[in-house]
């Protein structure tokens, strides 16, 4: 029987990772590494910057490690959503570390750079068709959205990766891609089950989550055979359960039966998770639905102003008692101090942390059961400014303020840092979340080939 095997040795790279894992799988003889970079989870804040969420010398730690096991074994090394957003800042920035680590290590090899940036130019003419479509609860797309856009990227499917690989890349550097794609790429390229690939990627995409005790910083390893797939952990303190298999494949979904990605639905309902031994689990029954039209996920950003925070702890039960009647005399004093001021130029946020500063209005026990509070005072504002204006005003009157009942009047806050306001700097909000139809599953994501011959620098 015929079988694939794939190494995923960190949940994102710069995450870190054993090394003795790593080698546990190398020494399984792995046909490719594969390694998710990025994720959504940290806000828009990094798309809209052009900057990684992770550290540059962790990713180059990771990198490493990961070049010199891929050139002295000769398989290939995929990378998906390079630089944590996968916008071509990101991409660039990710790929500057590949060449000097072969510069570095001495390494050559061949080298595919795969953009995932969007023009407006392009949504636009897709709005025009009707082939834009929000993803609910969103709206749906507007040319203005488009327009404040400061970076739109797509999520790729597996067809540039295939594309890449056909053309003799053995390291691929991709923007934005859709996470379980990475891994499934050269096992659908090869004449695997496409449903089996994906569904293993979804598995593998957050490496040794899946296992018991989970975790993102270390490795999995996964089989892809004609009819099936198996995962086990490298670190000998782990074990997949078929428990912990089948509810990692429910993670970050709406929909339990369904697995939906670029052109597909993976189809989940006749899943049988079967325990092999102690620690590796093997799944049948996955299946593969062509969608009638191929979509990609669009993500876009917009500079909403500028943010500056204070974070101060409460412990009086008087003040607690009544927070939300002081929290909105607060609001109200700093309009009448800035009467002179738009309201629409700010925005004042108190996050209260011991009642629902997590969940917010979705919290089903709003009621304070805590001796004590955490408040964070949060502006954002057009102007760096006028952010650090507005906070500083409301932490000062909330400190001072004279509520009912109040006995000490040393201060009503403390303040675990100084100085007490933090200025967070520009703010982003994604604005376009939305899916586009695509005519060729490789037409917004260009292919760039090099030789990167880091030995002959040296």
């Amino acid at each position: 029987m015929k079988e694939l095997r794939v190494l995923s040795p960190t949940g994102i790279l710069g995450y870190g990772f054993p090394k003795e894992s790593f080698q546990q799988g190398l020494e399984l003889e792995p046909d490719m590494i594969g390694v998710d970079a990025g994720s959504t989870d940290a806000g828009p804040y990094y798309l809209g910057a052009g900057v990684s969420f992770t550290d540059r010398n962790a990713v180059k730690r990771d990198l490493q490690l990961l070049l010199n096991a891929a050139v002295e074994k000769g398989i290939p090394l995929l990378i998906g959503s390079a630089g944590g957003a996968g916008a071509d800042p990101h991409l660039q920035w990710c790929v500057n570390i590949v060449k000097e680590i072969a510069k570095e290590e001495g390494l050559n090899f061949k080298m595919a750079t795969i953009s995932a940036d969007i023009t407006k130019k392009w949504i636009k003419e897709k709005i025009k068709k009707k082939e834009v479509v929000p993803l609910k609860p969103v709206p749906e797309i507007k040319e203005e959205d488009v327009e404040q856009a400061i970076r739109i990227v797509a999520q790729m499917g597996v067809e540039p990766f295939i594309a890449a690989l056909e053309k003799g890349a053995q390291v691929i550097v991709a923007g934005r891609a859709n996470d379980p794609d990475v891994f499934a790429a050269l096992a659908i390229k090869e004449g695997f089950n496409p449903g089996l690939a994906l569904h293993m990627g979804k598995i593998l995409e957050c490496a040794a989550i899946a296992a018991e005790p989970g975790s993102g910083r270390d490795c999995m390893f996964g089989i892809i055979r004609d009819d099936h797939f198996e995962v086990e952990p490298l670190n000998p303190e782990r074990r997949c359960t078929a428990t912990s298999v089948a509810a990692h494949t429910l993670y970050e979904k709406d929909n339990p039966y369904e697995l939906y990605g670029p052109g597909r639905i993976v189809d989940l309902r006749n899943c049988t998770f079967e325990e092999v031994n102690s620690r590796r689990v093997r799944v049948f029954g996955t299946k593969f639905k062509s969608s009638n039209d191929y979509y990609v996920k669009l993500e876009g950003v917009k500079k909403v102003g500028f943010r500056t925070i204070c974070i101060a702890g409460v412990k009086d039960p008087i003040m607690i008692k009544q927070i939300d009647e002081i929290l909105k005399e607060i609001k109200k004093s700093i309009n009448e101090n800035f009467d002179n001021i738009s309201k629409s130029e700010y925005t004042t946020i108190f996050r209260i942390y011991g009642r629902d500063g997590v969940m917010g209005k979705l919290e089903p026990e709003p009621l304070i059961k805590s001796h004590e509070i955490g408040i964070v005072i949060d502006v954002v504002a057009k102007t760096q400014e006028l952010a650090n204006t507005i906070c500083s005003f409301a932490r000062s009157t909330l400190l001072h303020y004279g509520y009912p009942g109040r006995i000490a009047t040393a201060g009503n806050l403390a303040f675990p840092y100084s100085p007490s306001d933090i200025k967070v700097g520009e703010v982003y909000e994604f604005n376009i979340y939305h899916l586009a139809r695509l005519e060729d599953p490789t037409e917004v994501f260009p292919i760039q080939l090099e030789e990167v011959k880091g030995g002959e620098i040296r």
